[in-house]
């Protein structure tokens, strides 16, 4: 249900106390003239412009440009009789929201003709009426023009952003299903001939049991070692679902600074050499969340991740040009930046912030494993 004020514009630069105004401003018109019927004719008319612009919000289809031509000719009759030419601002904003293209620019064409006209005839008709305020009409005039227009491209801007919100999240599904499907045929690969070669054994040793001790003692130990390799399959199947790569993760983050309109350089080799899994599981994480941030926080046009894999650590640089990171970033609601701290804590991480023409943060993690891994080799 739409709130009483939602017939004023929301913009940025004209606010409601401006539209009130301007609400106000045609009595000044109407109560400079000297008859008393001019004043009742105008009064008539305020109210008429105002209950077709009320209507025109509640209207839908084709009985939408009904009450828009209805506004347009009292457009033109309050400027012939007050040079009160300003209700052409209401219906431009009113234009501006109407999502049909060929509807908007049919009517913005017949808009600006109709209140070009208008001021024209006017200056010939009564120019001491419109000479004084010349000023305010060229600025009425030049609103008229470029209000639609801005009204139209943001709201068809904002459509975009809908439609690809939706897309994004029908990709999300689709991927989750896809995963689901490969998990399925996964599991069925890996498990589905060795239960059925279990079973089957299980049988022959069921009826060799009396008959033949040795051999099916052979088949049990064959059943074992089939569970043993099934058992071990499952886990690394498991163990695989569970881990993040850097380089699956890469293409993500692409994909996300696409959406976003963000430019992504790269410097380094993503894929680090002898990392432990629990390491790029974190780095991974932590990577994909920084540049939520980017995304969400920075307000930047641009993105650069480094990666830098040094003989004891193995950092991620991620920098943009945004508006940065006030202080520290420890207070600041939303950022992600404690979940970054939590998981690079487990593995003994830090995370270095710095705000200068932007924020950079260096994701950090030692490579301990690696360390110890040598230490037994020796």
């Amino acid at each position: 249900m739409q709130r009483w004020y939602s017939i004023f514009p929301k913009s940025p630069w004209l606010s409601i106390y401006t539209w009130v105004i301007f609400c106000l401003l045609p009595f000044f018109f109407i109560f400079r003239s000297s008859s008393l019927i001019e004043i009742a004719i105008g009064i008539a008319l305020l109210l008429l412009f105002f209950i077709c612009y009320i209507f025109s919000f509640k209207a839908k289809s084709g009985i939408v440009y009904m009450w828009l031509s209805f506004e347009m000719v009292i457009n033109i009759i309050m400027s012939l009789l007050f040079g009160f030419v300003y209700f052409a601002l209401f219906t431009a904003f009113f234009i501006g929201n109407i999502r049909n293209t060929t509807g908007f620019f049919i009517m913005y064409g017949l808009h600006i003709a109709t209140i070009l006209g208008a001021i024209i005839a006017g200056f010939f008709i009564k120019i001491d009426l419109f000479l004084p305020q010349i000023h305010f009409i060229l600025i009425c005039l030049i609103g008229t023009v470029l209000l639609p227009f801005n009204l139209y491209n943001r709201n068809k801007r904002e459509n975009l952003e809908g439609q690809l919100e939706m897309a994004k999240e029908r990709i999300s599904e689709l991927v989750v299903f896809e995963e689901r499907q490969r998990i399925a045929r996964d599991l069925h690969d890996t498990l589905g001939q060795k239960l059925s070669l279990i079973g089957l054994k299980t049988d022959l040793v069921g009826k060799l049991i009396s008959r033949d001790p040795d051999r099916a003692e052979k088949e049990l130990h064959d059943i074992r070692k089939t569970a043993s390799s099934a058992l071990k399959e499952v886990r690394e199947l498991v163990s695989d679902m569970r881990s993040k790569k850097l380089a699956t993760e890469l293409i993500r983050v692409k994909q996300i600074l696409k959406a976003a309109n963000i430019d992504l350089s790269i410097n380094g080799d993503p894929r680090f050499t002898s990392i432990p899994p629990i390491t790029e599981n974190v780095l991974s994480m932590c990577m994909k969340e920084a540049v939520t941030n980017v995304v969400k926080h920075s307000y930047g046009s641009s993105c650069e991740l480094t990666f830098e894999q040094l003989s004891d650590a193995f950092n991620i640089v991620v920098k943009d040009d945004g508006i940065g990171i006030p202080g520290s970033g420890k207070n600041l609601p939303g950022s992600g930046l404690d979940g970054i701290r939590e998981r690079l804590e487990f593995v003994n991480g830090h995370l270095g912030i710095e705000a200068n023409n932007g924020t950079t943060l260096t994701i950090s993690v030692p490579a301990v494993i690696k360390q110890i891994s040598r230490g037994d080799k020796s």
